[in-house]
């Protein structure tokens, strides 16, 4: 049976390290902005029950993307943190109809090389799961941690550490309630299956591709393109 999911893209950032005149997620690769590929991933997935979309309130660009008009997609006010931002779609998921017990899948705006069958994996591996849990990658390289100084105070042990990636795929309700705790306490959390841990939960972690890259700096996307340029 497939596992059914409710998507929210965060996409207020504005992607200051890629010195672009928009956003890292409307640039344009491949004929489509990042956004759009970042959703396609999704979209024709048979599992999505719908998707939101949290952009800046004043988003000069995201009205004028043909998906905006798609009927799966809600658009919901992005925040100032990419928490306020995922909470806001929560609650948007919420009032369309979605319920507290429904699977939700939180997806990077500007992560649009996400394979099919890490999807699947993920939403396979945690349709039973009590908690929920992340597509993430086992650190390959030796660690060090740095002094103060910018000097080595030690090589970490690489065995028990991983980087995290997303899809992170928890409850509805059980993410939201953890979201609107933390930001009220404070408390700062880099990523939703960090609110959960907060909540003293502990997410599976699935392991994926190390090519599902999160667009950051503009070598990224040149690699980005030139990756997709040579599998297509």
């Amino acid at each position: 049976m497939t596992t059914k999911f409710w998507l929210v893209i965060p996409a207020a950032g504005v992607g200051a390290r890629m010195a672009a005149d928009r956003p890292k997620q409307y640039l344009q690769i491949a004929g489509h902005c990042i956004l759009e590929h970042t959703l396609h991933c999704f979209l024709d997935h048979p599992g999505l029950l719908g998707a939101t979309v949290c952009v800046a309130v004043d988003d000069p660009f995201w009205p004028q993307l043909p998906l905006a008009s798609d009927p799966r997609i809600r658009r919901a006010p992005g925040g100032r943190e990419r928490a306020d931002s995922v909470l806001a779609g929560l609650e948007s998921l919420l009032a369309g109809g979605a319920d507290s017990d429904d699977w939700v899948l939180v997806h990077d705006a500007a992560r649009p090389n996400l394979a099919p069958e890490d999807l699947d994996r993920l939403l396979e591996s945690l349709a039973d799961d009590p908690v929920g849990g992340l597509l993430a990658v086992p650190a390959r390289d030796t660690l060090k941690r740095a002094r103060c100084d910018g000097r080595v105070a030690e090589t970490i042990d690489r065995s028990a550490i991983w980087q995290a990636y997303t899809p992170q795929m928890f409850r509805l309700g059980a993410l939201r309630e953890a979201l609107a705790q933390a930001l009220e306490q404070g408390v700062a959390v880099t990523d939703e299956a960090s609110a959960m841990e907060w909540t003293g939960q502990s997410p599976r972690l699935i392991e994926g591709r190390a090519d599902n890259l999160k667009v950051t700096r503009p070598e990224d996307l040149h690699y980005l393109k030139r990756i997709w340029r040579e599998s297509r």
